[in-house]
């Protein structure tokens, strides 16, 4: 099994079969993984700063803007998991023929985007 720096980078391994029937497995290290977990965890601890600010009745624009911060870190956080994907995955899918990965790609933009 390949190695890798776990504060950094997380394994994760894929098994598709493409349309000749031939069965390809690959792993795959996606290299933002810490940082993935780390701002997500921050955009959490937001959201439950906001619960308690309308749990405080706290004014209404207040908690908007702080919304759109969490919108803004998901999103956020949503492009680096993209990025790592096509740098990645979608690059061994090219290479090995795999379409289901780049139409699972498409399907995963359209509800992300959406």
């Amino acid at each position: 099994m390949p190695t890798f720096d776990s504060d950094k980078m997380s394994a994760h391994t894929h098994t598709h079969v493409l349309e000749d029937g031939t069965v390809v497995t690959h792993t795959h290290h996606h290299e933002n993984t810490k940082a993935v977990l780390n701002r997500m965890s921050r955009a959490i601890g937001h959201m439950e700063s906001i619960k308690k600010m309308v749990e405080d009745g706290r004014d209404c624009s207040e908690v908007l803007i702080q919304i759109a911060a969490v919108r803004s870190a998901i999103n956020n956080i949503g492009k680096i998991i993209l990025e790592d994907h096509i740098k990645h995955c979608v690059v061994d899918a090219l290479e090995t023929g795999d379409q289901k990965v780049l139409d699972d790609l498409d399907e995963a933009i359209n509800k992300f985007i959406k």
